[in-house]
């Protein structure tokens, strides 16, 4: 079936560009490539238009397969009707399927399966018809076999009927809608947990429309619910319920109808409101999940594309009391040189060897810069350092460590290191991670690097879906060395994968540095297909042919080289001299395959060729006076390092171990509606403090100054 002209709908798109989407993407391109290289075909589609084409053609898809099943399941029981089917196959969406299959789908032993064995469906239908005020009369030729009186042949003739309320598919829609407008949700605690449950106060007894429940409070909700510390409800109000159902159903107001009432209000509680809470909370649970995705995703994204420092020669630091800090000289290319341990910190307080330790690598190992983490001690790491005079410019800085660790002792870690233990190897990855994160970041799952709101309690198949997205698009964003990147690093190319990447660099090793992206054929396995793919996004800075370190397609040499030859010059000439790109009136180089997009995409890679898009990094310095929460004071201002950024505000890094909060309302002197468009990951803020909890640990800060 063909999704083109519904997708288009849903996403305000034209109809073309979806189309040629769903095409580039059925012949194995990737969404990096398409939205770089085929702007032609796409209009320009960005990297998350296209990922929401792919994600709802295969939603589409999951819906058409679910509709085979149904059809083929109505269809075996032989009760499919030409309109039924018709009906079937028109559905748009998942619930409105599912609301039509309800009453063919086969069940467990239910009540009214139980009430249909005693053989009381006839006297179900009798009520129905709520034409008769003798009900016990009409009841009584049916107490019989298990039938042991009036009351239950009409318990069980009520139990039929609502039943039936529950599978009409009007009485749902019009429950679905009232939950919709007019639900409520609340949470209180499990009574006898409450000292358990004290990061849940806020949560003990909250009550609040569904449609004002925000993401980050419905997942704390969730996961005080799993934990066993809460009750969550969602529920609209029953007797306002009851009536919107009544009228459907209760026809007159003879003894039958009371009967008859009685069982649509039984339906509602006992078989509607269960279902429909469920399936709302589903939908609630689902937006929540992408919105916590998207924050995670736009962190994530933030975090690898932190300023690189770049091929300087750096000493690395893992900070650490007891066991002392473990120290690593690395070069430019980020290979380890020395490794060793220092003790200036309590219990041991080795700080004049320590001092003399650092001094003599600076100058050993020419370093040029030093990266600590900013873990257990990393303050204190940092003043230290601070403290000492070296016989050179040295600039310090303090790099995330969240998922140091992880790396530290996974199979990638071993495989770089088999020879050293953790220690060592969580030190290299702060001091690699300060001069180039991108590089060193995609080793690390990128759950494991922390920069998310509740991404344990989110669908972890969407979670991992979309961050492995996001590595793959701020990779090829960047672009990379293609004789120094790792096989990591080349594992997130368009194109490519783990078998190609450790292929190429198996033939780096074999046959020397590649000259020209030609040279890629040559790699096992690299057909035309995956050259098409990755090419574009690998840079040879010291090429024969200067285009090789450009984010400019091989495919598009060729008017690279018109051009040059239109102006009389070589493509370097072109390169280097502004001038000359000037004279060039880009509407003579359009062809029926080369529009104006690639052509403007082709001059703004000749101004900066193999320039990294990064920003530059700059040095940052907490405040000297203070080291602990209890040194802070309420109304001072501080500058801070955003560490993670949320639906409901910004966690900020102020020097003491606790990240202070600025929350969503606290962020500008104007409305938020999104931290995000106040605030990235990384940023340098300077805030207020204007609370502070020492019991719970808590700070809270403010930007408003």
């Amino acid at each position: 079936m063909q999704f083109d002209s519904i997708i288009a709908q849903r996403l305000n798109l034209q109809l073309k560009q979806v189309a040629n989407t769903l095409k580039l993407l059925s012949e194995g391109a990737t969404v990096p490539f398409i939205s770089r290289y085929r702007k032609e075909m796409t209009g320009g589609l960005t990297e998350v238009d296209i990922q929401e084409i792919q994600l709802q053609s295969e939603k589409l898809a999951e819906l058409e397969k679910r509709k085979e099943s149904v059809v083929k399941s109505i269809e075996e029981q032989g009760k499919m009707t030409p309109e039924l089917k018709k009906r079937l196959e028109s559905c748009m969406t998942l619930t409105e399927l599912e609301d039509l299959y309800l009453p063919y789908k086969p069940k467990r032993r239910t009540r009214a399966e139980v009430a249909r064995e005693k053989g009381l469906e006839p006297l179900a239908k009798i009520l129905m018809c709520q034409l008769n005020n003798d009900v016990e009369g009409k009841a009584m030729p049916f107490v019989k076999g298990d039938v042991k009186d009036v009351d239950e042949a009409l318990q069980g003739a009520r139990d039929i009927i609502a039943e039936w309320v529950s599978e009409n598919e009007s009485a749902r829609g019009r429950i679905r809608r009232l939950f919709s407008h007019e639900a409520i949700i609340q949470s209180k605690v499990v009574k006898g947990k409450e000292q358990e449950a004290e990061k849940y106060r806020d949560y003990f007894d909250m009550k609040e429309p569904i449609k004002r429940c925000s993401s980050h409070r419905l997942l704390a909700m969730r996961r005080g619910e799993s934990e066993g510390f809460l009750r969550v409800d969602i529920s609209p109000d029953a007797d306002e319920a009851v009536e919107k159902l009544d009228p459907l159903f209760v026809k007159g107001v003879t003894v039958a109808s009371q009967q008859v009432q009685m069982a649509v209000a039984d339906a509602y509680k006992r078989l509607i409101k269960p279902s429909i809470e469920t399936e709302v909370a589903a939908a609630m649970k689902e937006k929540a999940d992408d919105e916590a995705i998207k924050v995670f995703s736009e962190n994530l994204r933030q975090l690898l594309l932190a300023p690189p420092l770049g091929e300087k020669r750096v000493l690395a630091i893992d900070p650490g009391y007891r066991t002392g800090c473990k120290v690593v000289c690395l070069d430019a290319q980020g290979n380890l040189l020395h490794n060793e341990t220092i003790y200036p910190h309590p219990p041991q307080n080795e700080r004049s060897q320590a001092m003399s330790k650092i001094s003599k690598l600076v100058e050993a190992y020419n370093i040029e810069a030093i990266s600590i983490g900013n873990g257990t001690a990393g303050r204190e790491t940092e003043q230290f350092i601070q403290s000492i005079r070296f016989d050179r410019k040295v600039q310090v800085f303090v790099v995330s460590e969240s998922g140091a660790s992880i790396y530290s002792a996974s199979a990638v870690a071993r495989e770089e290191f088999p020879n050293y233990d953790v220690t060592v190897r969580g030190a290299v990855s702060i001091g690699r991670r300060l001069m180039d994160p991108l590089a060193e970041l995609v080793k690390i799952d990128a759950k494991s690097i922390g920069v998310g709101q509740y991404q344990h309690d989110v669908d972890q198949t969407k979670l991992k879906r979309s961050l492995d997205q996001t590595v793959v698009n701020s990779v090829n964003l960047v672009g990379v060395n293609l004789n120094t990147a790792s096989k990591h690093l080349l594992n997130y190319i368009s194109g490519l994968g783990p078998q190609l990447a450790q292929n190429i660099v198996e033939y780096r090793a074999a046959n020397g540095a590649f000259t020209s992206r030609k040279q890629l054929l040559d790699v096992p396995r690299l057909g035309a297909k995956a050259f098409e793919q990755c090419a574009g996004f690998l840079r040879i800075p010291d090429a024969t042919n200067p285009l090789d370190n450009t984010a400019v397609h091989p495919e598009s040499y060729g008017v690279v080289e018109k051009m040059a030859k239109h102006l009389r010059c070589s493509v370097a000439e072109l390169i280097q001299k502004k001038d000359l790109k000037q004279q060039l009136n880009l509407q003579d180089f359009v062809t029926d395959k080369v529009g104006l997009p690639t052509l403007n995409d082709i001059m703004a890679e000749l101004e900066k060729p193999g320039l990294d898009r990064r920003e530059a990094i700059k040095v940052f310095e907490f405040d000297p006076t203070i080291h602990v929460i209890e040194d802070v004071k309420i109304g001072q201002v501080y500058p801070g390092i955003v560490t993670n950024v949320t639906n409901f505000g910004a966690f900020v890094d102020i020097g003491v171990k606790e990240n202070g909060l600025v929350h969503i309302s606290q962020m500008a002197d104007h409305f938020v509606s999104n931290p995000a468009d106040v605030v990235s990951l990384h940023q340098y803020v300077d805030v207020k403090v204007i609370d502070v909890d020492l019991a719970r640990k808590r700070i809270q800060l403010s930007m408003v100054l």
